[in-house]
């Protein structure tokens, strides 16, 4: 059997030694002192988040000036969406979804009565074509998007109105017109960044012969998420993704977005913030801890996109992977023992944190997920450590999002905002809602009333409902506005 190190005068005994009730609760009095002094870098205080928010604030600011947008991190990206969805709309549309690992085509019937039929497919895009040239990367979008096509017996000689979520950082100038900034998410594929990513995709299109598409509006699925939850509730104003990206878009002023050179009658226009980008300029740094340090050097784009590095379903996993190895190095865990699994970069999945966070009792997905890793026979300690970990991670991330969101709704000064939310971390992780419902609460102008709104497949019926409304407003009948239902 093996000996624990003494804790509080008792043996730190193994899993297979104890005797454990099915109404076992979790005691977070057993997580040792150290783990939690080692672990305090983790934990943000109201003080360091107000700060933040102040130079949020300030970065979205300089990202909306036209003097100051050039030299702004966070790049506030007019999306040329003005007009939400107001009920009247009708047909058959497609969308395009890219924004990691995973591709999807989707096919959206709107009828009347709210009547809503959607079809699709899933389509992985290779690792090889995430880092290859960009025009594979197209060619295998308008591949996937004709075999879509074939399948739904649609007509591939009508030109099917088409929106194009691209999740990526997009400068547009047009509504069917956007360039990439940078590529994120693992991706880097070569002759892509600064080229208008609508000309690449109508070019592999053209280049099968076999389809004729319209692309009716490009965005990103922070645009997407607006849309689609507005479709159901007119007050959404802010849309944010948790997932493998970190990222919001909001409804602003024309008058304060001033690179809009669109239709100025209308009053409002959606902004992309790309707040991804934020502390890329150091206003993070005394935040930062040495595992984002290690991430952030160790990534495909060092230096860039820090924010999202500390919040995102990419990198949430990872944080808490480094934090156990450097603990276990310090033999403050699994007495200094380390399986091959547990030293490999990537791979501890941000899913394991929502598991081992979901635990109900007996620490039974924190054991399966160690057992995954090549950890055997934790002590019940060694369990509670790790679990505390992982909730110090995630907490973090989703303050760090409350704190953005309560910059955002306290520059909006709207009295009552919906804000729609999508992203594999905030749907899947337990207690990722609860924890931004409060931390925003406590960050936002007392008068200031919100709700969090998850967002039904933001960036596949967000992109088809920007491509509904288009179609509609090509009908002078049609009411527009943020406004209408």
């Amino acid at each position: 059997m093996r000996t624990k190190p003494e804790m509080m005068g008792q043996l730190r005994p193994a899993f297979s030694e104890l005797n454990i009730s099915e109404g076992f609760e979790f005691d977070t009095e057993i997580v040792t002192n150290e783990i939690k002094e080692d672990c305090k870098s983790l934990l943000l205080s109201n003080e360091q988040l107000t700060t933040l928010m102040k130079d949020m604030d300030g970065a979205i600011r300089n990202g909306l000036g036209k003097d100051t947008n050039p030299s702004s991190i966070v790049k506030c990206y007019v999306t040329y969406v003005q007009d939400l969805p107001n009920g009247t709309e009708r047909g058959k549309f497609l969308a395009l979804d890219l924004g990691g690992t995973n591709f999807r085509v989707l096919l959206i019937e709107l009828g009347e009565n709210n009547y809503f039929h959607m079809d699709s497919e899933i389509f992985k895009v290779p690792a090889h074509i995430q880092t290859g040239k960009g025009t594979e990367l197209f060619d295998h979008i308008a591949k996937c998007l004709a075999e879509f096509i074939k399948k739904h017996n649609l007509d591939s000689k009508k030109a099917l109105p088409l929106g194009f979520t691209f999740s990526f950082p997009l400068r547009q100038v047009g509504l069917t017109k956007g360039y990439l900034n940078s590529w994120t998410k693992g991706f880097n594929c070569s002759g892509v960044v600064d080229e208008d990513v609508v000309r690449l995709l109508k070019e592999a299109i053209k280049r099968r012969k076999d389809v004729e598409i319209d692309v009716c509006g490009i965005l990103n699925d922070t645009t997407g998420t607006i849309m689609s939850c507005a479709w159901k509730n007119p007050n959404t104003k802010i849309g944010v993704i948790v997932g493998t990206g970190c990222n919001a878009c909001y409804v602003e002023k024309v008058e304060n977005a001033e690179l809009f050179d669109g239709d100025k009658t209308k009053p409002h226009v959606i902004v992309n913030t790309e707040w991804g980008a934020f502390g890329d300029d150091g206003k993070l740094d005394a935040v930062r801890t040495k595992y984002d340090r290690e991430i952030d050097e160790d990534s495909l784009n060092p230096g860039r996109q820090r924010f999202e590095k500390m919040i995102s379903g990419m990198y949430m996993g990872e944080i808490v992977r480094l934090a156990i190895v450097d603990l276990a190095n310090q033999n403050k865990l699994f007495e200094g023992r380390l399986s091959e699994q547990m030293k490999t970069k990537g791979a501890f999945g941000t899913s394991f944190v929502s598991d081992i966070e979901g635990d109900k009792a007996n620490y039974k997905e924190t054991l399966k997920v160690l057992s995954e890793m090549g950890i055997n026979d934790p002590s019940l300690v060694d369990c509670a450590n790790v679990r505390y970990i992982c909730e110090c991670v995630s907490r973090r991330s989703a303050h760090l999002v409350s704190a953005g969101l309560a910059a955002l709704l306290n520059k909006m000064d709207e009295k009552s905002v919906t804000i729609g939310v999508d992203g594999s971390v905030y749907r899947f992780h337990p207690y990722f809602h609860k924890l931004m419902v409060e931390k925003t609460k406590q960050l936002t102008k007392s008068d200031i009333k919100f709700d969090l709104m998850l967002s039904e497949d933001g960036s596949g019926r967000g992109a088809a409902l920007v491509a509904a409304v288009a179609v509609r407003d090509e009908l002078p009948s049609m009411t527009n506005g943020f406004s209408a239902k």
